[in-house]
């Protein structure tokens, strides 16, 4: 495929018309040029493929597919392995239904529990969500099937998604937002990226050239196509001048005029439209490069859903009830037993082949069954309540299937609150009176309140774990899988504890990010604040030891990179996989830092006995912030600590390392700049003791009759003067043109 010669041989209204879709999941093919078209399909768990145009909305019956756990889910696995897989599966499933690109993986960071697509998304955390990302992509586009690595850039709420302006800093935009797709655009090359509905600071995403141009291209190297998120566009020729390729779905040739009249009127440059023609053909040539495959067998990807919602699910709390007996008279509690909640709401909800329950595993032997209440409405029925609370006290063990029923989390729409439904809460505590073995299983999409959480022995968290969740939580249940899912997000307490409670739904359309880069465990640690359950928390059926702790090096500078290993041991009598967490942990300074954060992890299986050295290469990025004088990421000199944890609340392992930044930043002094900034210099201080004299700022009795406390007051207040002040205070002692000289001198110790 020559794409060139192609570009030269279209029409301008070839060129504009290959810019939109031709239907809700189609490109246009040119077919006198050889051009064929893109088949599109919504993921990102799973295949949501239409037939043919499918309906206006987009939202109509979709071919039987596999549902995947979702993403709250797989990046609980912490396990690229897993995710990689998952997106080998899905690739393989898009070549067999036709699809050339598959609209996911979801990176936009959890800002609030209360984001309607939180069930979507990863994580809080901006390294744990971008490596999630780019194992995705890896796995799918391993297939020869593109991804669409969505939604570019903070789309961290439903709420007036396709007006708000997102209002956010340079550091916590390169340091959060930015941060879960930039590795994830560099490591795994995603062949398109999709942009998002809102605003960030104002200008709307499909038409920010800084970040669609400047940032992803200019500084990441993606080469792909932009795709608007669907209905997306607002201003077609700015648009494409920004960086948007292609707008989907198309609008009945409405916008492809608009482009030709602005290329005609000289608004539009005709290099910008063929650049986009090109990225979009480039894509085409890759979409074909691959034959389609013989139909996917459905039964396999069925069972390698349960292994992986097996691998995902996180084991909260456990008093010693788990995992179950099989001998055991088990009751199972709860309309979600029967018929679990298994996925979101919205454009990635799955016509699923086949589901599997946890009742319907279960041996009818021993466990029995009892409904609890109608998940489809918030009322308690007491009927219901006294059924289970008789079956409860027939048995050994009672487990309640609980969470959030399909109307609380969609896309479109944000919760209003996080709590699960009072007749669900109602429901736990009668069971819990009724049997001291009560068990949760939680069907949610993000974290919820727990106001019962002292009265039951164990809770589950299944998350939305796709349509063999069923099965999957019974293996878990009674051992057949050990528990090693973490938390990817923060469960405080209760929403008010969130950082971003006071502001999260804005006003009108201004959404402002006050909390900075405080999202998630970087607020609660720093404020040491108590949390229902941390970030990377979960539990196991064996026990693991962290010893061993190494550094390559007691000295690095940023230049270098630094390799950490630590000894993990299973001391326990199950096999089982744990997740070994590396935070680093920055020196105290003048620049405010979370007190850790996550830059590395790994997860292992180990028999018991079994012993593993895990190892960790960390570079210059692992240690740095972003410094917006200069506008780039920097590691300031200082020590910091190398910590392993099981959470970010529970660190088992650490030591410190000596870094030196190689780069000399010093600080450029003029007027304005205070005595106290200057004396961080260190070549500074005989110049300031030498014009401290010739001020003579205080006498002894001046000094006596300011009272106790004088010294120090004088030499706070000398600390705080910006120098221009020397003047008033000296008494004309000083002149400007001192000042000036006491600059120069200063300066020419250096520049930034």
């Amino acid at each position: 495929m020559d794409i060139r010669k192609i570009i030269e041989e279209m029409t301008l209204e070839e060129k504009a018309g290959l810019c939109s879709g031709a239907d809700f999941w189609h490109t246009k093919a040119v077919e006198r040029l050889g051009v064929k078209r893109i088949t599109m399909s919504d993921g990102p768990h799973g295949l949501r493929r239409q037939e043919e145009e499918g309906d206006h909305l987009g939202m109509g019956g979709s071919v039987p597919a596999v549902c995947f756990p979702a993403g709250c889910a797989t990046a609980a696995s912490f396990d690229r392995e897993l995710i990689h897989m998952l997106g080998e599966e899905l690739g393989e499933e898009c070549r067999a239904e036709g699809v050339n690109v598959l609209l996911g993986p979801a990176a936009n960071i959890k800002r609030s529990p209360l984001c309607g697509r939180n069930f979507e998304y990863f994580s809080e955390d901006p390294y744990l969500a971008s490596q999630m990302a780019a194992n995705y992509i890896k796995g799918v586009q391993s297939k020869g099937v593109g991804t669409s690595l969505k939604h570019f850039l903070a789309n961290n709420q439903e709420h007036r998604r396709m007006s708000s302006s997102s209002e956010i800093d340079e550091r916590t935009l390169r340091e959060i937002y930015l941060a879960a797709f930039e590795e994830a655009v560099k490591e795994s090359k995603p062949w398109t990226i999709m942009c998002s509905y809102n605003r960030i600071n104002g200008t709307y995403a499909a038409e920010n050239k800084k970040f669609l141009t400047d940032v992803l291209r200019g500084e990441w190297g993606f080469d792909g196509f932009v795709v608007s998120d669907w209905g997306a566009v607002n201003n077609r020729p700015a648009d494409l001048t920004a960086g948007l390729d292609l707008e989907m779905p198309g609008s009945f040739g409405m916008n492809d005029e608009k482009i030709i009249e602005a290329v005609k009127a000289g608004i539009l440059s005709e290099e910008a439209l063929n650049t986009a023609v090109e990225r979009i053909l480039r894509i085409v040539e890759k979409s074909y490069a691959v034959d389609k495959t013989a139909p996917y067998d459905k039964e396999a990807s069925h069972a390698l859903a349960r292994k992986m919602a097996g691998e995902c699910m996180v084991l909260l709390k456990n008093e010693g009830v788990l995992p179950l007996s099989k001998e055991d008279k088990v009751a199972f509690i709860g309309e979600f037993a029967e018929k679990p909640r298994y996925q979101g709401g919205g454009s990635s909800h799955i016509n699923s082949f086949k589901t599997e329950s946890a009742w319907d595993g279960a041996n009818k032997a021993y466990v029995t069954y009892a409904r609890g209440y109608f998940a489809g409405e918030d009322k308690t029925d007491e009927a219901l309540i006294k059924e289970a609370v008789e079956a409860a006290k027939a048995a050994k063990t009672a487990v309640v299937f609980a969470g959030l029923p399909d109307s609380y989390e969609s896309e479109g729409y944000d919760r209003s609150h996080m709590r699960m439904p009072d007749c669900q809460n109602a429901l736990i505590e009668a069971v819990s009176e009724a049997n001291p073995n009560t068990v949760v299983v939680l069907h949610n999409g993000s974290p919820v309140e727990m106001p019962w959480i002292n009265k039951v022995k164990a809770v589950l968290e299944v998350y939305l774990g796709g349509q063999a969740v069923g099965g999957a939580t019974l293996d878990v249940l009674y051992g057949d899988v050990n528990p090693s899912g973490r938390l990817a997000e923060t469960f405080p307490i209760q929403l008010e504890d969130n950082p971003s409670y006071l502001y999260y739904r804005g006003e009108g359309d201004t959404v402002e990010y006050r909390e900075g880069i405080f999202v998630g465990y970087r607020y609660y640690d720093k404020k040491k604040m108590e949390v229902l359950f941390p970030f990377g928390h979960g539990l196991s059926y064996t026990e693991f030891s962290f010893t061993n702790l190494k550094l390559s090096a007691a000295e690095i500078k940023d230049t270098d990179t630094l390799e950490v290993t630590v000894d993990v041991k299973n001391i326990g009598s199950r096999a089982g996989k744990t997740v070994v967490q590396l935070y680093v942990s920055p020196p105290t300074g003048d620049v405010i830092r979370p007190v850790r954060e996550l830059k590395g992890f790994e997860k292992i299986f180990l028999a018991p006995g079994e012993s593993k050295t895990v190892s960790f290469v960390l570079s210059k990025r692992a240690f740095s912030y972003f410094d917006t004088e200069i506008g780039e990421f920097r590691a300031p000199s200082g020590e910091y600590g190398i910590e392993i944890g099981a959470s970010s609340r529970n660190i088992l392992q650490s030591a410190s390392v000596k870094l030196t930044e190689s780069k000399s930043r010093r600080l450029k002094v003029g007027m304005d700049t205070i005595f106290l900034d200057v004396l961080k210099l260190p070549d500074a201080m005989p110049l300031v003791n030498e014009i401290v004299r010739k001020m003579d700022v205080a006498d002894a009795g001046s000094a006596e009759s300011m009272g106790e406390g004088a010294a120090e007051m004088v030499e706070s207040v000398l600390g705080y003067m910006p120098l221009h002040a020397m003047v008033s205070f000296s008494g004309g002692k000083v002149t400007f043109a001192d000042i000036e000289d006491f600059i120069r001198r200063i300066n020419e110790g250096g520049d930034f």
